[in-house]
C-alpha cells in the first residue's frame, strides 16, 4: 500500500489545516476538550456545521449530487485527520453520516429533497431509535411495533440508550412491521416526527454524570407511510448498510494520537513525586510508546481501508477490526489519564457543563477534572455500535473464515 500523498492531495492538506487555523472558533475547541461524551453538545456541533456549512464543507462524504464536496476517500480522511489534531468538535454523525447515506441509497425522491438539505443547514437535528430493552446485541430481535393503518403506521413500544433524544426533533427508527415472519424479514426503517403527542424522553444520566442517553417511550405515535424509507421488511437490510457505513472509512486514529499528545504535554507538569515529572518516569514513557505504536498500528489498518474504498471496493468486515481495536484503546487512553493525574484525577464532578464561564472549578486542572468523566464516559466504546464481543465474533467468520 502506497501512503506518500500526491502533490494535490498535500496542497488539499495545507488548505485544510489553513481554514481550520482561521476558522476554527477557541470557544468551540475548548469546549469540544471539555466535553467527556464522543456527542458534543448541539450549541457546539451545530454552530462547528454551520461553520463548515458556510465553507461548503458540511456534507464532505455525501455524493456531490446531494451536495457533496467531490472529494476522494484520501481527501475525506485528510479533512478528518487535521480536524482531529486541531481538536475540533465531532460532527452531529447521527444525521450527517448515518441517516442521510440511507435516504440517498434507499429514499425516495420526495425524501432525499425534504430531509437531505435539513440536515445541512440544521433544522433537523436527528437520533437514533435501534436499541431497546432486551434487544442490543441481538438488534433482529427488536419488538417495538407498528402497525399499518391506511396511508400511515401507528408505533407502540420503547427505545433506549438513545443518544440527543432530548435535542432532537427526528429519529430514524427500526420497528417490527410483520411479527409473523423470521425476525430480521419482518422489520422496517421508519423517520419519525418527535413532536407530537404520544412520544416521551426520558433522560438516562451516565455513571459519569452525563446526560446522553435516554430511553424513548412511543405510545400510539403516527407515522405516514411516506416516512418509511424502501420497502416493507427492507429495515434490516438498510440497518446492515447503515452500520457498515458507519465504520467503513474510518479516522479514529488522528483522534487518538491527539489525545495522546496532549496527555504527553500534560506528563511534563505533572510532579513524579521525586523531584522530577511524570515525562522523566520510564514506567510512564514505556506505557505511552506502547499506545503510540498501537495507534499508528490501527492508523495503518485505516488507511489500507481507505485504499480499498479508493480503488472502488467496500470497506467490508475489517471494518470490525477498526471498532474493536480503537474501543480498546480508547479506554486505554483514558484510564491512562487518570493514572497520570493520580488523586486530582479521581475528582468526578458531575455538574455539566464542563466548558464555559459556569463551568465548575476544578482539582488543580481542567485536565485533571475531565479524566474520570472521561474514563466512565469511554466504558461505553466496547458497547455502542456492537459490542467487543459481537465484533469479535464477525472477525473470526468474516475475516479469519473460522
Amino acid at each position: 500500500m502506497h501512503i506518500d500523498l500526491s502533490p494535490e492531495d498535500s496542497a488539499f492538506r495545507d488548505e485544510v489545516r489553513a481554514f481550520l487555523a482561521a476558522s476554527l472558533p477557541e470557544a468551540l475547541r475548548a469546549g469540544a476538550a471539555a466535553t467527556p461524551s464522543v456527542f458534543v453538545e448541539p450549541e457546539i456541533g451545530q454552530v462547528w456545521n454551520a461553520i463548515l456549512h458556510h465553507r461548503g464543507w458540511l456534507a464532505y462524504q455525501w455524493p456531490v449530487e446531494h451536495g457533496g464536496t467531490g472529494w476522494s476517500p484520501v481527501q475525506r480522511y485528510i479533512f478528518e485527520k487535521e480536524c482531529a489534531l486541531a481538536g475540533a468538535p465531532n460532527l452531529t454523525v447521527l444525521g450527517l453520516k448515518l441517516v442521510a447515506p440511507v435516504i440517498w441509497a434507499f429514499g425516495s425522491a420526495a425524501q432525499k429533497a425534504l430531509y437531505l438539505p435539513r440536515i445541512l443547514s440544521g433544522e433537523d437535528y436527528w437520533c437514533q431509535g435501534f436499541s431497546e430493552p432486551g434487544s442490543g446485541s441481538d438488534l433482529a430481535s427488536l419488538q417495538c411495533r407498528a402497525v399499518r393503518d391506511g396511508d400511515r403506521y401507528i408505533l407502540n413500544g420503547s427505545k433506549i440508550w438513545t443518544t440527543h433524544a432530548h435535542h432532537a426533533n427526528r429519529m430514524f427508527c427500526l420497528v417490527r412491521t410483520d411479527p409473523s415472519v423470521r425476525k430480521q424479514a419482518g422489520i422496517s426503517f421508519l423517520l419519525v416526527d418527535m413532536n407530537q403527542p404520544g412520544i416521551t424522553v426520558r433522560p438516562i444520566l451516565t455513571v459519569a454524570g452525563d446526560h446522553e442517553v435516554n430511553q424513548v417511550f412511543l405510545e400510539d405515535v403516527v407515522v405516514p407511510i411516506e416516512d418509511r424509507v424502501g420497502e416493507e421488511g427492507q429495515g434490516w437490510a438498510i440497518a446492515k448498510f447503515l452500520l457498515e457505513n458507519e465504520r467503513g472509512g474510518s479516522c479514529a486514529a488522528p483522534k487518538l494520537a491527539y489525545d495522546l499528545d496532549k496527555l504527553a504535554e500534560a506528563a511534563a507538569r505533572e510532579p513524579d513525586g521525586r523531584g522530577g515529572t511524570m515525562a522523566d518516569d520510564r514506567q510512564w514513557k514505556r506505557k505511552i510508546a506502547k499506545l503510540r505504536l498501537a495507534v499508528q498500528a490501527l492508523e495503518m489498518i485505516e488507511l489500507e481501508i481507505i485504499s480499498r474504498i479508493a480503488q472502488g471496493r467496500p470497506p467490508g468486515p475489517q471494518t470490525s477490526l477498526i471498532k474493536l481495536l480503537a474501543s480498546n484503546l480508547r479506554q486505554d487512553i483514558d484510564l491512562l489519564a487518570v493514572d497520570l493525574y493520580g488523586a486530582a484525577g479521581l475528582q468526578l464532578e458531575t455538574g455539566r457543563p464542563l466548558y464555559g464561564d459556569g463551568a465548575p472549578s476544578p482539582v488543580r486542572s481542567k485536565a485533571a477534572q475531565l479524566a474520570a468523566p472521561r474514563y466512565l464516559n469511554s466504558r461505553a466504546w466496547t458497547i455502542f455500535g456492537g459490542t467487543n464481543e459481537v465484533q469479535a465474533n464477525i472477525i473470526a467468520r468474516s475475516v479469519l473464515g473460522l
